[in-house]
């Protein structure tokens, strides 16, 4: 039995930041491709009309395209814009949802994006339902999924008050791009990878996602989450689950989700000496911090997944803003040989046999191997072989996941027990952790961040070369 489409999408927060820098040109890419035939109502308090609503969003894609030096595509948001439609409104005000309800028209199966402050989402929701604007819709809702587990519970319960679970998607667009997808496929579609990836094979896992860029004028919102809530607990968990999980038991995202649960669940919750929290100096002196705040913009942490597969393996996870580069990327080192039978074994050879997944700026995915120097001597070097480099045409993110939530698809979005089991592994050093170490804007973070991994090798630093992955 198909699933039926959305009908008609309503973005919440439609006037907000968000909606300026990501949704907008999702929209207009989808508008190109012909996803988007629908009425589009965005929904804000801003005291706006139509006609200012149509600029902002004519600003913003004419903004992408000369980001992304591509041309702006006056066609197609011609199009765009006349399916655009605009209610503004106090959410707390039921006279705004019924502007919506008549807004919506012969629409039966809306889909509402609330792309406001999750203090918000109880608010909007109950809106919706007391103005009819509920039933047989969808709603996605963007992280933080929470503030900690009971404020994640407590969101999960009135989401699911109003919309049945398989109505409910929670949006988190690293989830949508192309090299985590690709993580999932290269995992199970190569039989060559299946007999090593485990604790026998497998030294220790690394995963590095850095900013070269400060809050950047968010100081207020960073200030009450830092880099462990709004990184580490669903960016970074949700990359080792996919690098973690067992085979799914079929092709389907509900077997996708319940692997993914089962890693999250033998997690083993984090104590204080597991992390190495770090704030760049400066970061007291930004807008909206408080003073003397102890918020982490770096955080390093050391992971152990309590399974047979990954018994005794350390996963490394860090994170932070005002690093050397800005870059996503995963080691899987593998151990080394058992016997060492070479010249080389007796100098420092370097590192033992990886693999490595570069999901931004660029994506690859290469293995790293010793190749044998030219001569006598049984001396070499470690190789990497690129197997998969960038391909162009992709999809953005929010492009890909607003139309898979228009479809009812759940595969890229995070599911409530995944939710729930990440704040679990993380709950004992929400609070209770040793203080945040300064260091210099341009480093790799606090030097107590390389001891962590010490035994390991140290850190694999990321370097983003242009034209090279």
């Amino acid at each position: 039995m198909a699933i039926p489409r959305s009908d008609a999408l309503v973005f919440f927060g439609a006037t907000g930041d968000l909606a300026y820098k990501k949704i907008f040109p999702a929209l207009l890419a989808m508008t190109r491709d012909g996803q988007l035939e629908l009425p589009i109502i965005g929904v804000a308090h801003s005291d706006w009309n139509l006609r200012q609503f149509r600029q902002r969003a004519r600003n913003s894609v004419m903004q992408a395209a000369k980001d992304s030096g591509e041309k702006f595509d006056k066609a197609a948001f011609d199009r765009l814009s006349a399916r655009l439609q605009y209610v503004d409104g106090d959410y707390k005000d039921p006279a705004t949802f019924a502007r919506l309800k008549q807004a919506l028209g012969n629409a039966k199966r809306p889909l509402h994006y609330l792309a406001i402050p999750p203090s918000l989402f109880g608010t909007v929701v109950q809106g919706l339902e007391q103005a009819g604007c509920a039933e047989h819709a969808r709603v996605v809702v963007e992280k933080p999924f929470g503030h900690d587990l009971a404020s994640a519970r407590q969101l999960n319960q009135t989401l699911r008050s109003v919309f049945p679970d398989d109505a409910i998607f929670r949006i988190d667009h690293f989830l949508g791009k192309e090299a985590i997808m690709n993580i999932l496929y290269f995992r199970f579609a190569n039989s060559f990878l299946e007999p090593i990836w485990n604790r026998n094979n497998v030294a220790s896992v690394e995963v590095t996602l850095s900013e070269k860029f400060g809050v950047e004028g968010r100081g207020s919102f960073y200030d009450g989450a830092g880099c462990l809530r709004d990184v580490i607990q669903n960016h970074l968990l949700q990359i080792v689950a996919l690098l973690a999980m067992e085979p799914p038991a079929y092709q389907g995202f509900g077997a996708v989700h319940a692997e993914k649960a089962k890693v999250f669940q033998a997690m083993r919750p984090l104590q204080p000496d597991d992390l190495v929290r770090g704030q760049y100096r400066g970061y007291r002196s930004e807008p909206g911090v408080a003073k003397g705040s102890d918020v982490e913009t770096f955080c390093a942490l050391r992971l152990f997944i309590d399974s047979w597969r990954w018994g005794g393996v350390p996963w490394y996870l860090r994170s932070g803003k005002c690093l050397p580069e800005t870059v996503a990327e995963i080691v899987v080192e593998l151990k080394p040989p058992p016997q060492k039978l070479f010249d080389d074994a007796a100098q420092k050879a370097g590192r033992a046999n990886y693999l490595r997944f570069r999901l931004s700026p660029n994506t690859a995915v290469a293995l790293a191997a010793r190749v044998k120097r030219a001569g006598k001597e049984f001396v070499g070097d470690q190789r990497e072989l690129t197997l998969v480099e960038e391909q162009t045409g992709q999809e953005s993110p929010y492009q890909r996941l607003l139309g898979d939530a228009m479809a009812g698809d759940g595969a890229l979005f995070t599911r409530e027990e995944a939710v729930e089991a990440a704040w679990v592994v993380v709950e004992p050093v929400l609070r209770n952790h040793h203080p945040a170490i300064p260091y210099r804007r341009g480093s790799w973070g606090p030097t107590q961040a390389a001891a962590l991994i010490a035994a390991d090798g140290g850190w694999h630093n990321p370097v983003v070369e242009e034209g090279r992955p």
